[in-house]
Order: C-alpha cells, then structure tokens, then sequence
C-alpha cells in the first residue's frame, strides 16, 4: 500500500477517504439511491461502474450496486470487495483509465449527495469490551468491586435494538421514559441523554444455525466497520437495567457513520494486544490476538456555537477484540447473518480527556466537562449536536471513517 502511485484525482493529505480506504457507501441523487465508494470530495458511482464494464471478472445475474443497501454486495464475500477495491485503487493512479475517461459521470461530489444507512440490520449485539470503561463505570456503583466476576472471563453483552439504528446527520429525539425516585418511578422526558463512542463491526458471512465459529476464523466474518454512537438515557437506565440489563434506556436511537471502512483497508493498522489475565477458556484464545490502532473523538457543539472537543481515545485498548466477540456470541450455535452489527461498547482510555460517554467523563453527573465561554455539560441538552470521528493512520497512509453526527431534539408530540 504504501508503494501505491499517487491518484490523479488530487486529494487532500488529511483527508479520511485517502486512496488507501475506498469504504462503502449507499447515497442518492436524482439518478435514485445505489453504493458507492468515498474518495477525497467525491462519491465513485459504483452502479455506473459496473455497467461500464469496470469488473469484468464478475459476471452478475444483477448490478448488485443498485441495491439501496449493501447486503447482496456483502454477501458475494470479502474477495469480491477487495477486487473492487484494487480496481479501483488501481484507475485511481492510472490517468489513462476508464474511470478517468468517464470521470463526469463516475465521480460525484460528496456536497451532491446524501447518504443513507447501508445496510439492512438484522441484529445488532452491543459489547462492553473496555477494561477502562468498565471499570470507570463500575466504581460509581462499586467503588470495591467494579467489574463483576464474569467480565474478565468473556466478552460481556446484550441484544440491542436494529430497528432504530439510524444514519450519520439523523436527529434524535429526547426519550421519555420510567426515572425512579425511591421506590416509585415518574414518567418523564430523561434528563441524563448521554453518547458512547464504539465501533460496530459489520457482519459480511452468513454462519450457520447451530454451528459454533471458531476463534481462529472468526474475523473472516466480518466486512468491515463503522462508527457507532449507543445513544443513552442513564436515568432511565439507573430503574430498569436489573435484572435484565438495559431496555428503553438504549432502543429509541443508535447512530452509525454513512461509510464502512473495510477489514482490508485497516489491515495495516493492526497492534498487539496485552496477555489477558486470568487466561480466557479455550474457545476465547488464539494465536496473534490484536486490536486495530485507530484514533478516535468526540465533540459537542450546542445550538448556535462552534463545535469543542470534549474526549479523544484509541480502540487499540480494548480487552476483547472482535475474534473473542465472534466466537463467544457463536459459542451456543447461534447463527450471524450478513448486516448485523457487533459494537465494542463505549471506548475509554484511563485519563479523563479518554472518556468514550458523559457518564464516566463527569462521574455520573458530578463534575460538569466544560466547553466555551463557560459553556458545561453534565449530560446533552436540547439542540446540542454530539460529532464523532475515527481515523487511523501510519506513516502518510491514512485512513478514516469520515463523520458521525447527531442532534438532540426535544420529545416528539405523543
């Protein structure tokens, strides 16, 4: 990759969709909604491309890319998407390509479009994956024990909401919900709105029913990744999440971003993560485990003011990594379908600028974070808009998965 020739297509160093990523995307125009591939400013038609004949080494029944989501893409498999990706790597440094030839109608400016959730969601499983975050949270209920026996010995989750996960810009409306007072709930809007900065991994394999994944293979399973914002009521999380954990807390919104960046394009990314301790049953070890080192923040900008950044972290300090969320939420025989989403659960670093939620970085609403002209935030208030950003990069090779936003709206009427 790093050898790689520079595009004729002139695109800024900084920018997220270097040559190096190409992620997928659906977006529209007034040509209708179809995926396409991000680079620099502009959107690669890719249903265009393919009927101008640009992958000539499949031969499909349909223009899989004319689909408003990217299933029927993901489903041909990870060599189908690599293929794309270095054909297109490949017109990108060739001047004399086809896709330069027919530039005008293959590359679209970002500015031109709009983008749509890419896929159809089946599943989404939310893990808690962060030593750091567990631990921060877990002291402001437990100060002597903050991780529950089981943390250490799998990757602790719960089934999440797919119906509502919506795309990057989507606003999101202020829940209401049971907030207990006592012994005796009110019903009322949640005044504890809160973020969690994750990663969701996107399922690119069907697995089959009642047949475990092992370890060793279990991210060849996986498509690519997303940003992730797990929306949060913390009041009306603190009534309902015993025993059973969260409900109405967490189902009225999830976030992702627009574009997922493939498991091809992070590969070069990757770090080795630290021996765990105790040693995890059989099923959860392999060999080579590591994490992927991409740097991540958060910035808030309430209504009418600029946006500052209140968290910046890196994924690279996850405890369980996608391999072990594989294989254990496949160790019973439950079976993954393309499109669904597995998070990681709010990352968090050990300082308080590394603080993936409002709940950690203000100790459960005790120590307001504070933004401009003496502007604090104990949690999101009405029109406030949360951004979320993640990039990796080494050397002048980045990668990067674009925006994450999302504004707060008063409660919908009933």
């Amino acid at each position: 990759m790093s050898n790689m020739h520079q595009s004729w297509l002139p695109v800024a160093s900084d920018s997220d969709f270097s040559v190096h990523n190409l992620p997928f995307g659906i977006f529209s125009d007034l040509r209708g909604r179809r995926a396409g591939v991000a680079i620099g400013d502009f959107v690669i038609d890719l249903a265009e491309a393919y009927d101008l004949g640009m992958f000539p080494e499949y031969k499909l029944k349909e223009n899989v890319f004319r689909k408003p989501v990217l299933n029927d893409a993901i489903k041909l498999g990870r060599a189908f998407s690599r293929y794309v990706r270095t054909v297109l790597q490949n017109a990108l440094c060739n001047p004399y390509s086809s896709l330069h030839q027919h530039a005008d109608s293959l590359l679209i400016r970002m500015q031109d479009v709009q983008m749509h959730l890419p896929l159809q969601i089946g599943n989404y499983t939310d893990f808690y994956s962060s030593e750091e975050h567990a631990t921060t949270v877990g002291k402001l209920f437990r100060p002597d024990n903050p991780l529950f026996p089981n943390w250490k010995h799998m990757p602790v989750a719960y089934h999440g909401r797919a119906s509502s996960i919506v795309v990057s810009g989507t606003p999101v409306h202020r829940p209401c919900g049971q907030i207990g007072t006592g012994d005796m709930p009110v019903f009322a809007p949640t005044k504890a709105l809160d973020y969690e900065l994750e990663l969701a991994f996107v399922v690119g394999m069907d697995s089959e029913l009642g047949k475990p994944i092992p370890v060793s293979c279990a991210e060849d399973y996986i498509f690519g990744v997303l940003l992730f914002n797990d929306w949060s009521a913390r009041d009306i999380q603190r009534w309902e999440y015993q025993p059973l954990g969260p409900f109405t807390s967490k189902n009225f919104a999830s976030s992702v971003s627009s574009w997922i960046v493939t498991m091809d394009a992070l590969d070069a990314f990757r770090n080795d993560l630290a021996e765990q301790s105790p040693e995890p049953l059989p099923y959860l070890m392999h060999e080579n485990r590591c994490g992927f080192d991409i740097n991540l923040t958060i910035g808030i900008s309430p209504a009418g003011l600029e946006e500052f950044e209140v968290a910046a972290t890196n994924s690279r300090q996850l405890y369980w990594n996608i391999s072990q969320q594989v294989a254990h939420h496949t160790v019973t025989g439950c079976n993954l379908n393309v499109g669904d989403l597995l998070a990681t659960g709010t990352i968090s670093g050990s300082s308080s600028p590394e603080k993936g939620c409002l709940l950690e970085a203000t100790s459960g609403g005790k120590n307001p974070v504070s933004l401009k002209n003496g502007i604090q935030r104990t949690f999101l208030e009405d029109n406030d808009e949360v951004v979320m950003r993640g990039y990796a990069q080494k050397g002048d090779i980045r990668v990067g998965f674009g925006e994450l936003r999302g504004k707060i709206l008063p409660p919908a009427s009933r």
